[in-house]
């Protein structure tokens, strides 16, 4: 395929895609550039500690690396969150539903062997 015929094709792509997604799309690159200047902030507010003799660097990359562990934490939890609420399946959920699928087989086939046993 040509490099115009790949960019013909690309265009037709975009067109298929629904405003919602790419509202959502616009909305998570933003999220993701706002993390980025966040954690960003954060190294330029400790260095500038360092700097004036407000905290020894040590200390300084200790309190950067706990803000942003904190903040991946929040995220998680907030990630479960929305998961949770949404009705998002869980390993539990599934090891449940496997459990009983295993259940109703065993008792279909105590059925199929009565039935078999009546005949």
């Amino acid at each position: 395929m040509t490099a115009e015929g790949k960019s013909t094709e690309r265009e037709k792509q975009k067109e298929a895609r629904s405003p919602l997604y790419e509202v959502s799309r616009k909305v998570l690159l933003a999220a993701v550039g706002a993390a980025v200047i966040a954690q960003d902030e954060i190294e330029n507010f400790v260095e500038r500690l360092v700097e004036h003799g407000e905290m020894a660097e040590k200390e300084a990359r200790k309190l950067a690396q706990e803000v942003l562990e904190r903040r991946e934490k929040l995220e998680r939890e907030r990630r479960m969150e929305r998961e949770r609420r949404s009705g998002g399946v869980t390993k539990a959920d599934i090891e449940a539903l496997n459990a009983k699928i295993a259940e109703l087989n065993k008792k279909i086939e105590e059925l199929r062997k009565e039935r078999s046993a009546q005949e």
